[in-house]
C-alpha cells in the first residue's frame, strides 16, 4: 500500500537568544490511508513540531534541516510554495489544535469560521457554505447548530468549542487530520465524547488521523499504531497491542509504568 503521508529524516530546530535547539532529530515514519496513528511522548519530545511541520505552520524562529522530506499524496510538502500549501490545508489535510479557545477567532462568529473553509476553497454561494457549516456542526454534535452558528467562541463551553474545531477540520472531508492533544483541555467525560466522535467520523469519512498525545489511555482507546518519541528522536514504532503488551524500548516501558493503575499501589 502506498502511504498517504511519509515523513523522511525530518529535522527541526528552533533559534533563540541562547542559540539553536534541535526539537526533531531524524524522524521517519509513514501513515497509510484510513489509519489512526499515535505520536506519543512527554511534553518537549518534539511531537507537536512534527505536526506543525507537516501543516507548514512552524513559527518564524524554526528551521527545517536539509535532507528532510514530508511527502503527502506523493508531493513533498517542504518544497511546495505557500499558495499550494494553502490549497491543501482544509481541503486535503487539516489540524485540530489543543486549545480551541486560542485557535478560534474571538471576534468572528463560530459558524462563519466553519463556513469560511468552504468559501476559501472555491464555494461562491454563501448560503450553501452556511448550510454546509450547519450540517457539519450538527454532525459533530453541537446542540441546536442553526442557533449556535451565530454564537461567539466565548459563549461556548470548552467541549462545544472543540466540536467547532472538529467541524472546521472535517468540513471538506480531508484525507488526513492531525489532532494535536485535542482533548487534553477537556474534562474526562467530555474527552470521552469527543474521542468517540472523532473515531466515528474517521470511519465514516475514511480519513487518516495522526493523533499527537502524551496520554497512553487515549492511544489504547482510539489508535491502530503508535510511534514513540523521546527528546526529538523516534525510539519505537509498533501496533497498539504490541506496544502495550511487549514494549521494546526502555523509555516506552517507563511511559507505560507511569500510567496510574487501579490494580497497583501508587
Amino acid at each position: 500500500m502506498t502511504p498517504l503521508l511519509s515523513v523522511e529524516g525530518l529535522r527541526v530546530a528552533y533559534r533563540s537568544s541562547a542559540g539553536e535547539r534541535r526539537a526533531v532529530d531524524d524522524v521517519s515514519f509513514a501513515i497509510n490511508p484510513r489509519e489512526i496513528v499515535a505520536l506519543v511522548g512527554e511534553s518537549g519530545s518534539g511531537k507537536s513540531s512534527v505536526g506543525l511541520s507537516t501543516m507548514g505552520i512552524l513559527p518564524d524562529n524554526a528551521r527545517v534541516g536539509p535532507g528532510s522530506a514530508i511527502r503527502f499524496e506523493g508531493r513533498d510538502l517542504l518544497t511546495l510554495p505557500e499558495p499550494a500549501m494553502r490549497d491543501l490545508r482544509g481541503r486535503r489535510m487539516a489540524m485540530v489544535f489543543q486549545d480551541p479557545a486560542a485557535a478560534l477567532n474571538p471576534v468572528m462568529r463560530v459558524g462563519d469560521q466553519v463556513a469560511e473553509v468552504a468559501l476559501v476553497h472555491g464555494e461562491r454561494d454563501r448560503r450553501k457554505a452556511r448550510d454546509a457549516a450547519i450540517d457539519m456542526l450538527t454532525r459533530v454534535g453541537l446542540p441546536d447548530a442553526a442557533t449556535q452558528y451565530r454564537s461567539w467562541p466565548h459563549e461556548l463551553s470548552g467541549g462545544m468549542r472543540q466540536r467547532v474545531m472538529l467541524a472546521i477540520a472535517l468540513l471538506l472531508k480531508p484525507a488526513l487530520v492531525i489532532a494535536d492533544e485535542p482533548t487534553s483541555a477537556l474534562d474526562v467525560t467530555i474527552q470521552a465524547q469527543v474521542l468517540r466522535l472523532l473515531v466515528e467520523l474517521q470511519r465514516e469519512f475514511g480519513m487518516a488521523v495522526l493523533f499527537i498525545t502524551h496520554d497512553l489511555g487515549v492511544v489504547a482507546e482510539t489508535c491502530d499504531r503508535a510511534i514513540v518519541m523521546q527528546r526529538g528522536r523516534l525510539v519505537e514504532s509498533a501496533s497498539v497491542d504490541d506496544l502495550f503488551h511487549a514494549p521494546q524500548h526502555p523509555y516506552t516501558r517507563e511511559l507505560l509504568a507511569a500510567m496510574p493503575r487501579l490494580d497497583r499501589a501508587p
